[in-house]
């Protein structure tokens, strides 16, 4: 059972688009060191809450915590800089630029020139910070000064993840991570959610692959028509159980 603090939730959450009814009260609770899995048929309601969460969208009722705070993101870029990370299935990998100028991408660093300006690049000092950042969450790229482009589909992939890792300072969002890598590679990215678990963050993983869900989460939420139907530890299911209560044919 999870012990950390609660870092995120939504209470009593819904959304509506004119007549459509993509969310209705959705409530959800995300703890410090804990990885929730969030699964859910075609049309289920996931990329509306993910949008919520992430600072997208707003929800048409129901209020947003962060540290226990009621939020309000005007966009994605104020949940970003309160610390919540979300990354999509179109990792947002520049691939003609280095690793450590895609992990500083938006954030980088510049040495002092004249008169105390800003002046050139810290490209130096990126790629070190980028090293030792990738380390520590798990993710060997022999240099960090290499094009994004020679990497595997796998190694592309950790390293978006690895990126979103190092900068988020509470919750990060992982919406299909391991979609369309080999059995490898994914296990390269789901060692990575394992490290972001390790240092304290909260992590919301969306996934089709149920296998990954199952091995990586400590718990699952399964959304079905807008609405959860299932909140329970991960231990409580298997594959069949899971894609059941997916499907509606297992109430859990």
């Amino acid at each position: 059972m999870t012990t950390g603090k609660v870092l995120y939730e939504v209470k009593n959450v819904s959304k509506n688009y004119g007549s459509v009814q993509a969310l209705t009260g959705v409530s959800l609770k995300l703890h410090a060191g804990e990885v929730i899995g969030l699964v859910g048929d075609n049309g289920a309601g996931k990329s509306t809450l993910v949008k919520v969460l992430s600072g997208a969208h707003q929800p048409s009722e129901g209020v947003v915590e962060l540290d226990g705070e009621e939020r309000r993101w005007d966009s994605p870029h104020d949940a970003l800089v309160a610390g919540v990370e979300t990354l999509y299935q179109d990792s947002g990998l520049a691939p003609h630029l280095s690793v450590s100028s895609n992990v500083f991408l938006g954030r980088e660093k510049f040495s002092k020139g004249l008169l105390g300006k800003l002046g050139f690049l810290a490209q130096k000092d990126m790629d070190r910070i980028a090293h030792e950042n990738l380390e520590k969450v798990g993710i060997a790229v022999p240099q960090s000064n290499r094009s994004v482009s020679q990497l595997s589909g796998g190694q592309r992939q950790a390293v978006a993840i690895g990126r979103a890792v190092s900068w988020a300072s509470k919750v990060i969002i992982l919406d299909e991570p391991t979609n369309h890598l080999g059995a490898r590679q994914a296990g390269e990215v789901l060692a990575v959610i394992q490290q972001a678990k390790k240092r304290g963050l909260g992590v919301i993983f969306i996934s089709h692959t149920l296998p990954h869900v199952l091995q990586v989460t400590d718990r699952i939420v399964v959304l079905r028509l807008g609405k959860i139907v299932a909140d329970a530890p991960t231990s409580t299911f298997d594959a069949e159980s899971l894609l059941g209560t997916i499907t509606g044919l297992i109430e859990k």
